[in-house]
């Protein structure tokens, strides 16, 4: 854990975030409260580097924690401070155990301080659809930049997934992109069967689809490629129901979806719903509709795209995985996701 100070206005500085020599002096409040994961395996390189710009630069206050129970520490520590942006250094996994504790754990007053994602992890769609690329240290400096001046024009509010499972859990997961069906078995498989290859992001995820293709195409079950999906049960509150085997599912808020594409009505707060029913044809119609920005826009055969307040969805022993966080679903018992209340984020120059 390491403690920065910066150039504003005095502060006590939290006793948990004191090194020797500070113990007892007014420091100054930083400008930007830094959340790292050093496990997160796009930090293992990246975090020497990260601790030296910070030790460097007493605008950035930085906390970093190994399980997500931790997190809420971190958060008490943090509204202390009280930073004008928080940044989260990590994959999608630790921007989602963030969120969740800043939406249900109440630390902020005033209310929490815009969110800034930088560009760390295995995967990194929220940080992405936030405009944060390349260098984690230049994305850093940049929001450094952003918060001596007027942060206003450099926000925007988003719609958040609440997830809960049906017997209606007091306190919900938050999320921005939660995937299913054959989407989500084919994370898992990146994850447990590619990742350990030790091989580039790039690479892994060129390998899972080439796997993918192989089993969509040539029909093949065996251990080494994904499993193919499991029938799946998708209610939405207005009415609506799809069921069947899908090669992809997704429910998300974010405003770009898979291959950059933006969805119809990105920006009105509803949970948008994608689902590619599971037969080659409609995969590669999916795939010409993602490419040319035509999905939600132009009606294709088994791709079905929709909004919805409220979406349920159950299966045959299946998983759906809300940014990195896995659930299992069953018969009978579904998992509900509902519009949070939206957070403040940092847009990143796209």
């Amino acid at each position: 854990m390491s403690k920065l100070t910066a150039s504003v206005e005095p502060v006590a500085l939290p006793p948990a975030a004191a090194s020797a020599g500070s113990v007892g002096r007014p420091v100054q409040r930083p400008r930007i409260a830094l959340l790292s994961n050093p496990k997160s395996t796009g930090n293992l390189a990246q975090l020497p580097r990260i601790r030296e710009y910070c030790a460097d630069h007493p605008d950035v206050f930085h906390y970093e924690v190994e399980h997500a129970h931790q997190i809420g520490e971190a958060m008490r520590i943090i509204a202390r401070v009280r930073p004008k942006v928080l940044a989260i250094n990590g994959g999608d996994g630790t921007v989602q155990a963030a969120l969740t504790e800043l939406y249900n754990g109440g630390h902020f007053a005033d209310g929490p301080p815009p969110v800034a994602v930088l560009p760390s992890g295995k995967t990194n769609l929220i940080a992405l659809d936030l405009g944060a690329r390349g260098d984690p240290i230049a994305t850093l400096e940049q929001l450094i930049e952003m918060a001596r001046s007027d942060l206003a024009p450099h926000t925007v509010a988003r719609e958040l997934i609440a997830l809960r499972r049906d017997d209606g859990d007091a306190q919900p997961v938050i999320g921005m992109f939660l995937g299913g069906a054959g989407l989500a078995d084919t994370m898992l498989y990146c994850r447990t069967k590619i990742y350990p290859l030790g091989l580039p992001n790039g690479l892994s995820h060129v390998l899972t689809a080439l796997a993918v293709l192989v089993r969509q195409t040539l029909g093949l079950r065996v251990s080494f490629l994904p499993p193919a999906p499991t029938p799946l049960k998708v209610m939405l509150l207005s009415g609506g129901q799809l069921t069947g085997k899908f090669a992809l599912l997704a429910v998300t808020t974010l405003e770009k979806f898979l291959l950059s594409s933006r969805l119809p009505g990105a920006t009105d707060g509803r949970l948008k719903l994608v689902a590619i029913e599971g037969s080659i044809g409609s995969v590669l119609r999916g795939l010409f509709a993602g490419i040319g920005g035509w999905l939600g826009t132009t009606k294709f055969s088994g791709v079905h795209v929709q909004s919805a307040d409220e979406i349920r969805i159950e299966g045959d022993a299946t998983s759906v995985i809300l940014d990195g966080e896995t659930f299992h679903v069953n018969a009978g018992d579904p998992v509900v996701l509902n519009r949070a209340q939206p957070l403040s984020f940092v847009k990143l120059a796209a």
